[in-house]
């Protein structure tokens, strides 16, 4: 049992090489990794001295043993443990003592909404066939992600703006520019945030993506009525670009909701 070290800023930038269907699980109160073997088991939850990972160390709505991953038949399984249900991509419940579910290789974000409509994140990604197991030499190029640049502002308005594809809702739609504007004015009351500001602000974004050939972005590209279209377009396109990545919500923290 090793942790993963913190060099990462999101497993879903991808993992250190490993072995195939080693575990990797990351959360804001630490981070662990594991091999597979039969048998073997790893504890999250809200008490840090009684579990492998910490998830909402200061949410008492949060289990102290929140929930297990397991490894049995040559999978990772994960079992709800705790009193909240948890929720994976597509708004799937998992609920307390029900029927653990397998996990797929590659990355998969957990949810667990505590008090106040926060929302806890527990990242895992299961190295696959096509991990690099050679070890990495000094001299070997550095492989950057494929990102695109963006101000703190922008990327503080498109969180905001695609919170529900970071929370991988089922079927999401990105905020409507006032709901997205007021949730902005509550972080960053002294920002100036209004609809004209924010929708000027993301317009820019999504031409300055477009002229580096992005297609979607703008009207002439999409089907008539254009509706959310080309703001759908962008976030996924920042989503799949790990540009924007689920830890960004921690930017949101407390006002989640329409």
């Amino acid at each position: 049992m090793a942790s993963v070290p913190p060099d990462r800023a999101s497993l879903a930038l991808g993992v250190p090489p490993a072995p195939r269907g080693t575990i990797h699980l990351r959360s804001l109160g630490g981070d662990f990794r594991l091999r597979p073997g039969e048998g073997r088991e790893i504890v999250f939850g809200r008490n840090r001295d009684d579990v492998h990972v910490c998830v909402g160390e200061d949410d008492g709505r949060v289990s102290r043993r929140q929930g297990v991953v397991l490894h049995r038949a040559e999978r990772w399984w994960l079992r709800n443990t705790g009193r909240l249900p948890l929720r994976l991509p597509g708004s799937l419940l998992l609920f307390t003592d029900e029927e653990p579910v397998p996990l797929g290789e590659g990355y998969t974000p957990l949810f667990v909404r505590g008090s106040s409509g926060r929302e806890h994140l527990l990242e895992l990604f299961v190295s696959g066939a096509d991990a690099d197991e050679r070890p990495t030499r000094p001299d070997d190029p550095t492989r950057p992600p494929r990102t695109w640049p963006l101000s703190p502002d922008e990327r503080l308005a498109l969180t905001v703006l695609g919170q529900r594809y970071l929370l991988h809702e089922a079927c999401p739609q990105p905020l409507t520019w006032k709901q997205a504007a007021a949730q902005l004015r509550a972080l960053r009351p002294a920002g100036g945030w209004t609809v004209p500001v924010l929708a000027h602000m993301v317009a820019r974004v999504r031409e300055r993506l477009s002229r580096a050939g992005v297609f979607g972005l703008v009207e002439a590209e999409v089907q008539q009525p254009v509706g959310n279209a080309l703001n759908d377009n962008l976030i996924r396109e920042l989503m799949m670009s790990t540009t924007l990545v689920p830890p960004d919500l921690a930017a949101l923290d407390g006002v989640f909701g329409d």
